[in-house]
């Protein structure tokens, strides 16, 4: 007999999906875009109400119903409600996740039975309630980590406790023994989950972050967004996503100061962020004419402002090599611009960088071997054409079909689903 062949129901928890504009949010929607579209799957997602940057960073207290059921193309959404606090102090972003992880559980409750569930770790707690969805119904489940907690809390510059870390790191190491399956973005995050937090080596695999080859394309530097904002006519370094508190951001600025006698280059911010007013203040401060910071760019605008830059500036602060993934090289490799990474050796942007050759390493949280790296390619130009070639022929590796593809077979694997067999 044949046995019939039928779609793959997923079920993902995460707080931040579209028109969420988190860059985790922003690839599970490319991720469950993917799987419907190619893969014809049926998916299911249990996310929070979007913060959006034009609205603010939260609107207070919770409203309305516990529950909204909503549909995304063909994506079935399950809002969560909970508080929508300000993110910039840890007493909103505590009650925004904790809110949403218990309205979390309740919506676990209401899914049709999925095949395979997955947790992503917006916030860090909600594979608890992932995890329980999945036990309910006597599915596999998957943790997919995007960050690694409790390191990536000791970020929090307004709040500490050893208690809640202790926590984290329980309530981590408890999903990974109970995971069927644990995702990781590269090696040396692998590595930590395996030495770290016990994960099964053998439960334990790669799966990169990626970009659209199709949509984020190598474009002129004479565009509408160069020209509107002014960039055109100068060397553009620029630093695009999130302005948050794991990049050491700062650098940058001070780098700036190096470069303030080289009036056509322009140091430019594109994107929000918790650190975004400091780092303007400081850069008041010391009388910086060649810093600007721009607004968030929505996804039909990123090809060309990624366009307008001439280098890009990648980093991460020390420490947290293998504990977050900056996911925004991708969409740099895939513009093909050159970029200066500040990151450690182990970080997975070195490994890259080396193996294409698509960029120049240095110290992280060092201005003056930033801006010596920055001139390197200021003065080279050659060089910098050459960096971006590389770095376009090694987007394609990335691109987002072949990781949607490696997510595919990784969850049809795990449901023992049957497919069409002769």
């Amino acid at each position: 007999m044949r046995s019939e062949k039928r779609s793959l129901h997923l079920a993902f928890f995460n707080r931040s999906f579209y028109p969420d504009t988190a860059a985790t949010g922003q690839l599970l929607t490319e991720l469950c875009e993917g799987l419907v579209r190619e893969h014809s799957c049926r998916v299911s997602v249990v996310a929070g109400v979007p913060l959006l940057p034009a609205a603010g960073n939260g609107a207070g207290r919770a409203t309305g119903q516990i529950l909204n059921r909503e549909q995304y193309g063909e994506i079935e959404v399950l809002r969560a409600r909970g508080t929508r606090f300000s993110k910039r102090h840890f007493l909103g972003r505590f009650s925004n996740y904790v809110s949403y992880f218990l309205s979390a559980c309740y919506a676990g409750l209401r899914l049709d039975r999925p095949d395979v569930v997955v947790a992503l770790t917006d916030p860090p707690i909600v594979g608890l309630a992932a995890y329980l969805a999945s036990r309910r119904f006597g599915v596999p489940f998957v943790m997919n980590y995007r960050d690694i907690f409790p390191e990536v809390a000791r970020l929090l510059e307004d709040f500490q406790s050893e208690t809640v870390n202790r926590v984290l790191h329980g309530v981590n190491r408890f999903l990974i023994r109970k995971a069927d399956r644990v995702v990781a973005l590269g090696e040396t995050m692998r590595r930590r989950l395996i030495e770290g937090k016990g994960a099964d080596p053998a439960k334990t695999l790669v799966i990169p972050d990626w970009a659209d080859c199709a949509e984020i394309v190598p474009k002129s530097k004479q565009n509408p967004f160069s020209l509107a904002h002014g960039l055109a006519d100068k060397f553009v370094v620029m630093h695009s996503g999130n302005i948050g508190l794991s990049q050491g951001l700062e650098a940058l600025v001070e780098a700036a100061a190096w470069l303030r006698d080289f009036p056509d280059i322009q140091v430019v911010y594109v994107g929000d962020g918790v650190k975004r007013p400091a780092l303007e203040a400081r850069a008041r401060a010391l009388g910086l004419p060649n810093i600007r910071f721009l607004p968030y760019q929505p996804k039909e605008r990123l090809a060309e402002s990624f366009a307008s830059a001439d280098v890009f500036v990648v980093s991460l602060k020390r420490g947290l090599a293998g504990y977050i993934v900056p996911s925004k090289l991708y969409g740099i490799l895939a513009a093909g611009r050159p970029y200066v990474a500040a990151v450690e050796g182990e970080c997975e942007v070195t490994a890259i960088t080396r193996k294409y050759d698509c960029g120049l390493l240095v110290e992280p949280e060092d201005p003056e071997d930033l801006a010596r790296k920055i001139l390197t390619l200021y003065h080279d130009r050659p060089r910098a054409r050459r960096l971006g070639v590389n770095a376009r022929q090694a987007a394609l590796t990335f691109d987002r079909p072949h990781q949607v593809r490696a997510y595919y077979t990784l969850f049809r694997g795990l449901a023992r689903v049957p497919s069409a067999s002769p």
